[in-house]
């Protein structure tokens, strides 16, 4: 399921009826420019924003996340008498049209995140936390962390299996590997490090179950 943010001041199925129908993960924001940069502590994969009704406002708005962060993917939903109003190729990737049916809305999602380089799996989200696989960059709302290279496999391989528990033997052969010879107390220290890491308002994401191991909480929505 893709995580998607929504400019708009509509309800998402009033935009595009086809949403209703899609399994999209979808977090909806004003349309103002003054959206735009807690939007982006959300750590979207495409931004789809609503220009069917004021399309100089849209305008607006995705200059100003193209000026903030043109790597962000973005996708206007215009009516079809508006799509010369403005040179929207400038600030956009895509165009959708509201009446879009959902099979259409889910294959031009798929194409811009492919042209985005962003396919499906590259990121890990636990909670606030957001893991790249491919540049191992982790990010905590935003705010980026720095893990050395075991903490941040400790931390993939936990946030990949949430709520399930692993021992530390566990941990050791799947992190380390069956060729790695230090005792249990590896995994401890690595744990409290990624812990200290996290900051007293996400340690808690890396849950001690007692007498047996460690999971990753999945956060409450």
């Amino acid at each position: 399921m893709s995580r998607l943010a929504l400019l708009s001041d509509r309800m998402p199925q009033v935009v595009m009826p086809a949403f209703v129908d899609l399994d999209l993960d979808l977090k909806l924001e004003s349309l103002s420019v003054t959206s735009v940069g807690h939007m982006l502590t959300l750590e979207p994969e495409a931004v789809l924003v609503d220009a069917a009704e004021h399309p100089s406002q849209a305008w607006s708005v995705l200059a100003t996340l193209r000026e903030r962060d043109p790597r962000v993917p973005t996708a206007i939903i215009v009516e079809r008498d508006a799509i010369e109003r403005h040179p929207w190729h400038e600030v956009a990737d895509e165009l959708l049209y509201p009446g879009a049916p959902a099979a259409e809305v889910r294959v031009r999602l798929a194409m811009l995140r492919r042209r985005a380089g962003s396919g499906d799996g590259t990121v890990i989200r636990l909670g606030p936390l957001a893991l790249d696989t491919e540049t191992y960059r982790v990010t905590a709302n935003g705010r980026p962390l720095d893990l050395t290279y075991k903490e941040f496999e400790l931390l993939r391989f936990l946030a990949s299996n949430p709520d399930r528990v692993y021992t530390r033997p566990a941990l050791l052969r799947e992190v380390w590997g069956y060729d790695f010879y230090g005792g249990t107390r590896t995994v401890d220290v690595h744990v409290r490090r990624l812990r200290a890491k996290l900051g007293p308002e996400h340690e808690h994401l890396i849950e001690t179950v007692r007498g047996v191991g460690y999971r990753a909480a999945s956060p409450q929505a």
